[in-house]
């Protein structure tokens, strides 16, 4: 089975830490069109927004779950999404030709970076070692699922913890799909 295939907790996070890195890379190249950034920097906070959606929903809950410690981890790993989600929410307001736009994106770089970082060395060893290999792939699953019906559009006061998150989450994802489709957003 293939990297792509595996549908494991671990690959599916790492997949998606990997895929915002390159798009980081392409943003730090600073080539391109400032609309090209704008398109780049939408679609990367897309990719954020869903994918910490999908964490928080149920990544973070098997860290309460199964490891010891575990509620501070996943509350130090919600706590860095919420600061992340106030650089993209500021973000999406700026243009790409202002010298804000810059700022605010390295900012949101280097935030993302230590969040992987994080996640990478402490977070997701811990889980693999705790978890069985069932539990890694329903919750990967879970993940892609969840993905899907996320939000595209930071909402900083958005409950980040179960039950709620999960009611409410979908549902602003549709929204966004919407506005997202009537504003000519590419995700």
């Amino acid at each position: 089975m293939t990297t792509q295939e595996r549908t494991d907790l671990i690959t599916v996070i790492t997949n998606d830490h990997r895929e915002v890195e390159r798009v980081f890379t392409e943003l730090e190249s600073g080539s391109g069109t400032p609309q090209h950034r704008r398109d780049l920097a939408d679609h990367v906070i897309a990719e954020l927004v869903r994918h910490s959606v999908a964490e928080e929903q149920f990544m973070y809950p098997a860290a309460r779950k199964h490891l010891p410690g575990g509620d501070e981890l996943a509350d130090h790993e919600i706590e860095e999404h919420a600061e992340a989600e106030q650089v993209m929410k500021q973000l999406e307001d700026v243009e790409p030709t202002d010298p804000q736009f810059d700022q605010l994106l390295r900012q949101l770089i280097e935030d993302v970076r230590h969040h992987v970082q994080d996640e990478e060395n402490d977070l997701l060893p811990k889980l693999q070692s705790a978890c069985s290999d069932q539990e890694l792939r329903d919750l990967g699953e879970k993940v892609l699922r969840a993905k899907k019906m996320a939000p595209t559009r930071p909402h900083p006061g958005a409950p980040d913890k179960p039950p709620a998150n999960l009611m409410l989450d979908p549902g602003a994802g549709l929204i966004d799909k919407v506005r997202d489709g009537l504003s000519g957003r590419k995700n």
